[in-house]
């Protein structure tokens, strides 16, 4: 009986692993995307963002709007002094998005005029297999 367990809890180790390491893989990689990403919004360069962005992204918002949202969001807070990444959570569910890969991610970043900020960066994994930013937010850290 302890022979036939030993294979059996293996293969669940090896399973359990292989997810694991499959989960990691997407945060890596939407991490990577989101980190590419902010350096260009961090520029100002709002058109560039809104292009490389997500398509459900950019059916929800103009690249206009996009533009004066974000002039008006970051423009005030100033340049940014620091950045460090808090989180990256992979989930099949982001609020107002359909059912899809999306990995939420949080760094915790000062700019001159916010000394304590928590920005909230919500790559989506494309049909082509790209990873795509579908969604920027930020906040004063609590």
């Amino acid at each position: 009986m302890v022979r036939i367990w030993k294979p059996v809890i293996l293969l669940l180790v090896l399973l359990v692993t292989s997810v694991a390491f499959a989960a990691g893989e997407k945060e890596k990689a939407a991490t990577d995307e989101a980190l590419a990403w902010l350096p260009v919004v961090d520029a100002g360069k709002y058109d560039q963002s809104w292009d490389r962005a997500a398509s459900i992204f950019k059916a929800a918002v103009t690249r206009d709007g996009w533009r004066a949202a974000l002039g008006q969001a970051r423009t005030p807070l100033g340049h940014v002094k620091s950045r460090k990444l808090k989180s990256a959570t992979f989930t099949t569910q982001a609020p107002g998005a359909p059912a899809g890969e999306y990995v939420v991610i949080q760094f915790e970043t000062s700019f001159d005029n916010l000394p304590a900020g928590i920005e909230t960066i919500t790559p989506a994994h494309e049909a082509d297999g790209k990873w795509r930013v579908a969604g920027y937010f930020i906040k004063p850290a609590p």
